[in-house]
């Protein structure tokens, strides 16, 4: 039976997971195709170029979001190492998400502001996912030690209240 509780526990904390990154990458899809769409209105920058700005700053925004919101309590010890990783996956991403607005405008010519848009978007999606594959797996770890030290302080909170309960029964059955 704790099996099965440590299984739906474990499934609730992914579940978390998901939630607080597909509200940081929500935030961030806005971020990129607001830059995109800004970048490719104001300037005469080509779509591609104008996506990897886009795609830039949208992964500094991330990278605050992920570190300080989504995995705020994941390992911190290796800042340098982690900002390198996650740059590393975010520069693989650029090139899933880029690469695939790039072979629709040059490869078919589908160039026009709805089907940039519409590749864009299936960049980021397809990205996103090789992102949170990634981030979760080698950026933001999770630290076992501290789930390891929740649960033996939990074992040891029941076990102890059991003892509790146990020392007092037998102080009622002496008295009684």
């Amino acid at each position: 039976m704790a099996h099965g509780s440590s299984g739906q526990g474990r499934l609730r904390r992914v579940g978390r997971e998901l939630v607080k990154f597909g509200a940081v990458g929500g935030a961030g899809l806005l971020v990129n195709l607001g830059v995109f769409n800004l970048v490719r209105h104001l300037t005469d920058l080509p779509v591609v170029r104008a996506s990897v700005i886009a795609t830039i700053v949208s992964i500094v925004f991330n990278y605050i979001g992920f570190r300080y919101f989504t995995y705020r309590d994941r390992d911190k010890s290796g800042r340098t190492k982690e900002l390198t990783l996650f740059l590393l996956f975010s520069a693989v991403g650029l090139v899933i998400e880029n690469g695939l607005l790039f072979a629709a405008t040059y490869g078919f010519g589908w160039d026009s502001p709805l089907q940039s848009n519409v590749f864009k978007f299936l960049g980021i999606g397809v990205a996103t996912l090789f992102r949170f594959w990634s981030y979760r797996t080698w950026v933001f770890r999770a630290l076992p030690a501290k789930e390891a030290v929740a649960s033996a302080e939990s074992f040891l909170a029941e076990e102890s209240l059991i003892g509790e309960q146990a020392r007092k029964a037998k102080a009622r059955q002496r008295v009684g």
